[in-house]
């Protein structure tokens, strides 16, 4: 009983205090806030990108452990070294996916080109990999999500073992654009208008393609290009 008392009452002040919410420029650590209290940092405008394995559950279903593992690792190394090249602050890792933020004056144009930077890594840098290493037919798919908006974070779990959680559109809309198929990766209209002009162009080629995004009712612009890391 003395458990459930002391949950009851910590549920209770949660539900009852007052937040304290201080604004800041950049992504806090988890020691920049109090833990078990209505404390919050407020990120007036940042962008959030999640990288995510496409298949997964069948990969780890069909193909022995050592093949899936060594998958994982790769594509998690690659896309977080290249998220940490551009700028970006890992945030979490979720199984198969790693979340990363940008903040900044160029926070949508790092974001979206570490996106195509990583396009190029499963598929010139992973992909060959595969084919040296395994015989097998299998081809490496992936989904980058990337949305911008305000985000506030605040500190949960319990001492030795706590975390930050993101609240605000972004972090939500990312991970649910690498829900799409079938292309590599995906923007909301949001972060696209706000790309440098060669993160739009090549050569007078467009690099995306504008869709409409009927399960968030906005739209979004998705892109199979490629670039070099």
């Amino acid at each position: 009983m003395a458990l459930a008392e002391d949950l009851k009452k910590w549920v209770d002040e949660t539900f009852t205090a007052v937040w304290e919410v201080q604004e800041t420029a950049g992504v806090p650590n988890p020691e920049d806030l109090r833990l078990n209290s209505n404390h919050a940092k407020d990120l007036n405008s940042a962008t959030v990108l999640y990288a995510d394995l496409d298949g997964s559950t069948d990969m780890v279903n069909m193909k022995k452990w050592e093949f899936s593992t060594e998958i994982y690792k790769t594509f998690l190394k690659c896309a977080s070294d290249i998220i940490k090249n551009e700028g970006g602050v890992i945030t979490a890792y979720d199984g198969d996916r790693v979340m990363g933020i940008f903040t900044g004056d160029y926070k949508n144009t790092s974001a979206a080109r570490c996106a195509l930077k990583i396009n190029f890594a499963v598929q010139d840098i992973i992909q060959p990999a595969i084919s040296k290493g395994w015989t097998t037919d299998f081809v490496l798919k992936h989904v980058v999500g990337i949305d911008t908006s305000q985000l506030k974070t605040a500190r949960i779990g319990v001492r030795g073992d706590n975390d930050l959680v993101w609240v605000g559109r972004a972090a939500n809309y990312a991970a649910k654009l690498t829900n799409l198929a079938n292309k590599p990766t995906r923007i909301t209209e949001d972060v696209y208008k706000r790309l440098a002009s060669d993160l739009k162009q090549t050569n007078g080629t467009d690099m995306w393609v504008r869709e409409y995004w009927e399960g968030m009712g906005i739209w979004m612009y998705s892109s199979t290009w490629k670039w070099r890391v």
